[in-house]
């Protein structure tokens, strides 16, 4: 398959840490504390995303993902996410990798 028939790869975000993803549903847009299955329901996600993100053991999602987390935080994008390449396997922050 050429690289003119191919579709776009989508961005990918990689959660800034664990604790703040925490902290931010602790205290939301609204100042009202949000639950893991109340965030995962709000931003359309599966809940085992959220739990995953909150525990580490996920760190990068689609772009889209991410802006629905963000907006259901009611945060900008980027105070929870940091834009990642894919080079070969690994994920390396876009910044980094300037």
């Amino acid at each position: 398959m050429s690289k003119e028939n191919s579709a776009p790869q989508p961005a990918l975000y990689a959660v800034h840490s664990p604790e703040r993803l925490k902290l931010l549903m602790e205290r939301t847009g609204t100042g009202e504390p949000i639950t893991s299955r109340e965030l995962a329901t709000a931003a359309g996600v599966a809940h085992g995303t959220v739990g995953n993100l909150m525990s580490g053991a996920q760190r990068v999602v689609p772009e889209d993902k991410a802006q629905a987390i963000a907006d259901a935080l009611g945060v900008k994008l980027r105070v929870l996410w940091v834009e990642v390449e894919r080079q070969g396997r690994a994920f390396i922050p876009k910044q980094a990798s300037a």
